[in-house]
């Protein structure tokens, strides 16, 4: 029930377009719940003649329906879409050609779409992160049936297999989906998404087996058995509708071509009474106000496909008009300049990429001006997922991940986007968003538009940054990918953020080590919803046990956390962020990360006041001495890692790969699957919660403090231990400062992090190194008192003795690297003018 005062600050708030948008909603929606509630409502095959357009061509169908010959209208449609033009990436004209083609370049594909379709006979569906699910918990569906005819009757389609509840049948808008006693609405509507169509058509092409369309039939005819139009969950939201429609119109294409005999239901008038019906409910529900992100974008897809792919229905010049409008003005206010998608996970950005590549092949295929604005969003969205996805073309799991794809029609996992990124890079013509080679997914969608795959680009990305969205990532030719968010908290009511403001994820060697925990549940279990986008469950520090922001309900948040980045730099040899959050205020968290690319990340954490040191003195004259807090580092590690924590050191170990954490101070725990404090846990797919390890690294004190995470990469030069020494600097010169010594096999490297608070022209020194850089790494061998040398906003760097070095610039340097190492092999910046080399 909503709040009276909650309602009315919503209604102070709309504008006069909202108010009179939700007033003809709601007028329609009561004038269609008395309908229901007077006449029982039903599907009428009747409806279909006045939903067709009077096209010439289908004359002879409008006569069979005019006189109820439903066979003979089945007939006449089989044989019209069979001979219409090319306007959906399937289409009985592409049949031949694709299957010989996926047969010859994929030779396992018909031997595993046949398996993936047979569970389905078998009644077993794979859904979100559930496998073998069944939906058919009546026992009276009859034995004169097939028995994938009588497996279609068995499905319960209103039935949540994983906590055995069912959805009432009410009038669609009087559903409460939300309510877990109604089940999982994400467990029902994903089976009902009939995206398994897609499974069952891809066996019956590559097969050539009829039992799999059989089964799509019978499935089409429970369906609209068992869900009379605007009754029941599976109408309740608009975005699941357009879902089903385009599953819908694969089933066209996949099965329009095979024309049962004569006492076979006539499913193709079935199915477009139902399709038609369906994109109307969309057309005046449209979540302009309701969710209008990645729900309005899919609910226009379908209305814009199904219009441009279907001239056969009356409505579709109107729905394709309204789809188009809103794909392209959602395409600038949803994307953003850098390409990244507004509400910042990575799931809901793969979503809105696959959306806007089925768009332009439509639009190519029908011959759509669109098509030229639809493939610029494509190139703008594909190269930020290809920048947010690892070297195996694998996106990170950041934000919400529903557990849902738009193009599931080979079984890949979901975070694997290769298969978009190869229909991406064909359509625009980029060989740097290929990875690999062409999945088959990406064959079925490009055989229509006639389009080839292109080769890969062999060049490395380097590393790079999504500044408006948020997404900082440093890559390296080792195959290391590290991603820092520094971006906003999300969009709108923020429903798909998490709270990990300065998170981090990490592949090392083409090896996800550090992970984001997932998502794991929407609104069927509340306190693990919490729990999984709690700042805890994120690779970021955690403060007095508190979420940097604070969820209210499911999708929405009492408290957001503010980002920013007051630092990026980047370069061949080495990656520095500097982002700070206020999460904690009046505490603050800043977070800087130096990558040196394949040999060590230093993470070093700081907590202050707002001036850096008036929280701790406000403390002690309050009470008698500065508040002590406590401080926890969390780092998540992927399953398929072994972790083995001894005092302040950890060691990953995965077959012959290994990866160091040491840390100069704190107490360094690993914990796996611990009940009381939720650490230890992981979700690799919406539904499914597994054990994995947490490495925890407590500290307390009263701020300001410092917590310090130095990763070893360099299995051939690894870190022994690690210390903080102090800075040297004149009164007054620095805000805050600190340093690492960090001891190697074959080498000692110096780290220093400082914040001026003088005048340009003041110093710091570590060690035995002065300078005035922000940042300083600076690397001792036995053979060479200075081997390498990484600034950050300096101009000097000098130590005194016969084998001093004295680096200075003519002015202040963003960034800079050299390497005096023999063996360099790259990174080496040309030296500056006023260069001393320490020999």
């Amino acid at each position: 029930m909503i709040d009276p005062t909650t309602l009315i600050s919503r209604v102070v708030r709309m504008d006069r377009a909202e108010i009179a948008w939700r007033t003809a909603t709601a007028v329609r929606a009561l004038g269609d719940r008395v309908r229901t509630g007077v006449t029982e409502p039903r599907w009428n095959r009747s409806a279909l003649l006045p939903a067709l357009s009077h096209a010439p061509d289908l004359g002879a169908v409008r006569e069979s329906l005019t006189r109820g010959d439903w066979d003979a209208a089945h007939r006449g449609l089989a044989h019209h879409f069979s001979a219409a033009p090319v306007r959906f990436p399937a289409h009985p004209s592409v049949k031949p050609a694709l299957v010989e083609r996926i047969l010859r370049e994929h030779p396992q594909a018909a031997a595993q779409a046949a398996e993936g379709a047979d569970r389905i006979l078998a009644g077993e569906f794979d859904l979100l992160g559930y496998r073998g699910l069944r939906f058919d918990p009546r026992t009276d569906a009859t034995t004169s049936m097939s028995a994938s005819a009588a497996g279609a009757a068995a499905i319960d389609w209103h039935f949540d297999a994983v906590s055995n509840r069912r959805a009432p049948r009410l009038f669609w808008s009087n559903v409460p989906y939300l309510d877990p006693m109604c089940g999982d609405h994400k467990v029902i509507w994903e089976l009902n998404r009939h995206q398994h169509w897609l499974t069952l058509g891809r066996a019956f092409w590559l097969t050539g087996d009829v039992k799999y369309r059989d089964r799509f039939v019978a499935e089409l005819r429970s369906w609209l058995d068992e869900n009379p139009p605007l009754v029941g969950i599976n109408w309740a939201s608009m975005l699941e509708l357009g879902f089903r429609s385009i599953s819908w119109l694969w089933a066209l294409g996949l099965f329009a071509d095979a024309a049962p005999a004569g006492g076979a239901a006539p499913w193709l008038v079935d199915l477009l009474i139902g399709l038609d019906r369906q994109l109307t409910h969309v057309e005046h529900n449209l979540s302009y106000y309701f969710s209008p992100n990645t729900h309005l974008i899919g609910e226009a897809l379908a209305l814009y496909v199904a219009g441009r792919a279907l001239p056969q229905l009356a409505a579709s010049d109107r729905r394709a008009t309204v789809g188009r409008r809103i794909l392209l003005d959602e395409a600038s206010r949803q994307v953003a300049a850098d390409g990244g998608h507004c509400e910042r996970s990575t799931h809901y950005h793969r979503y809105t990429l696959d959306f806007y590549l089925l768009a332009s092949i439509v639009a190519r295929l029908t011959g759509d001006g669109a098509a030229e604005t639809f493939e610029h969003t494509v190139a703008r969205l594909a190269s930020a997922a290809r920048l947010l996805a690892d070297e195996r073309g694998v996106l990170p799991h950041l934000g919400d991940d529903d557990g849902g794809m738009l193009l599931p029609i080979a079984g890949r996992a979901l975070d694997d986007v290769r298969d978009s990124l190869t229909i991406a890079a064909a359509l625009v013509g980029r060989r740097d968003l290929q990875v690999g080679r062409p999945p088959e997914e990406a064959l079925w969608m490009l055989a229509a538009v006639a389009v080839e795959p292109v080769v890969p680009a062999r060049a490395p990305l380097p590393s790079a940054a999504l500044p408006e969205t948020g997404y900082y990532v440093s890559r390296s030719a080792a195959g290391d990918h590290l991603i820092i968010d520094g971006g906003p908290h999300g969009y709108g009511n923020c429903g798909h953020a998490h709270a990990d403001a300065l998170s981090m994820t990490l592949s090392v060697r083409g090896l996800p080590l550090l992970i984001d925990p997932g998502t794991a549940s929407y609104t069927a279990d509340a306190a693990l919803r919490d729990r999984m986008r709690s700042t805890a469950l994120h690779n970021t520090l955690v403060l007095d046990d508190r979420s940097q922001s604070v969820s209210r309900g499911p999708f929405h948040w009492t408290h957001v956390a503010n980002a920013r980045v007051m630092a990026w730099r980047t370069n061949d040899a080495f990656d520095y962020f500097d982002g700070a959050h206020d999460g904690y205020a009046p505490l603050e968290h800043r977070r800087r990360v130096l990558t040196l690319h394949g040999d060590l990340i230093v993470v070093a954490d700081f907590v202050s006041g707002a001036d850096g040191q008036a929280i701790s003195a406000a403390a002690a004259s309050a009470g008698g001495g500065p508040r002590e807090h406590t401080a926890a580092v969390h780092w998540h590690i992927d399953p398929r890692w072994t972790v083995e924590a001894a005092g302040r050191a950890v060691t990953f170990t995965r077959g012959g790969e290994r990866v160091g954490l040491v840390v100069p101070h704190g107490v360094v725990e690993a914990v796996v699957g611990d009940a009381s404090s939720g650490l230890g846990w992981y979700s690799p797919a919406y539904g499914r919660v597994d054990r994995s390890t947490t490495v925890r690294i407590r500290h307390g004190a009263a701020a300001p403090f410092w917590m310090m995470s130095v990763f070893d990469l360099n299995p051939q030069n690894p870190v022994a231990t690690v210390e903080s020494v102090p800075v040297w600097a004149e009164a007054g010169t620095t805000a805050h400062a600190a340093s690492l010594r960090i001891t190697r096999a074959a080498s000692v490297d110096y780290v220093l992090l400082v914040e001026p608070a003088a005048a340009h022209g003041a110093t710091w020194r570590v060690g035995d190194f002065e300078t005035d850089a922000r940042v300083l790494f600076c690397r001792v061998t036995g053979d060479r008192p200075v081997a390498r040398i990484a600034l950050v906003d300096g101009s000097l760097v000098r130590t005194a003795g016969r084998r001093g070095i004295q680096l200075v610039l003519p002015g202040m340097v963003p960034d800079l690297h050299v390497d005096f190492s023999a063996d360099a092999r790259g990174g080496i910046v040309p030296a500056p003018a006023a260069l001393t080399p320490p020999w």
